[in-house]
């Protein structure tokens, strides 16, 4: 009788431990599919939402930003919304930018989608950016628009990514940070294309460090 109730004790101890770890693993997932990303502690520093695609995580643009920023004596926190071929619309739906927004903590929200030179990327910009203010005015949030640049092969529509970008801006009252408008002059001015990554559109790490400095100054000048 001892050795089938210790069985019995057994088998008990493993559907316990079984259950325990299924919740763990379920409460986990459930926590990684639906919950925004979370600022980290602190009591001082500025608070940036950062919204857009892979222009942003490449290199960590945000990182980036956060060393440029202490450098300069200014302490920053980030927390970075950035997604592969997302444009704003998207993020819209989503529907955790509209949460993170929604905490009152962050004194900044720097957004970008793609290049957005034809029509419908300007008509996005245009109103998914107003949808935006509105939703930082409500909770004392700064708008930024993180103006991007094209593909290399397709330099010829800067001036549509110039426009469009700081129509944007214009229209909602926003800061404007305008890399594509001093990339185009760094090019133009010195036929060096360095900025871009090998794919000729992605960042190098130069081009991304670039891309920090305009922006820290756009947003602390």
């Amino acid at each position: 009788m001892k050795t089938i109730s210790k069985q019995f004790v057994s088998i008990g101890w493993l559907i316990a431990a079984f259950l325990l770890l299924n919740v763990s693993v379920t409460s986990c997932r459930k926590a990684d599919k639906t919950d925004p990303p979370k600022l980290p502690a602190s009591d001082s520093a500025t608070s940036i939402l950062f919204v857009g695609n892979s222009l942003t995580y490449t290199n960590d643009l945000p990182a980036i930003l956060t060393r440029i920023a202490k450098d300069s004596g200014v302490s920053i926190r980030t927390v970075s919304l950035a997604y592969p071929n997302y444009a704003l619309e998207d993020h819209w739906n989503d529907g955790d930018m509209q949460k993170l927004i929604a905490t009152g903590e962050y004194r900044f929200v720097v957004v970008q989608q793609g290049p957005s030179s034809q029509a419908d990327g300007r008509a996005m910009l245009l109103d998914y950016g107003a949808r935006i203010k509105s939703l930082c005015n409500q909770h004392n949030a700064k708008l930024a628009f993180f103006m991007v640049w094209p593909a290399l092969v397709n330099s010829h529509t800067f001036d549509g990514v110039i426009k469009n970008y700081s129509d944007a801006a214009a229209a909602t009252n926003s800061l404007l940070c305008p890399v594509g408008q001093v990339w185009r002059n760094y090019f133009l001015a010195t036929g060096d294309y360095s900025y871009y990554g090998p794919d000729g559109f992605h960042p190098s790490l130069k081009g991304s460090e670039n891309a920090a400095g305009i922006i820290f100054r756009a947003l602390f000048r």
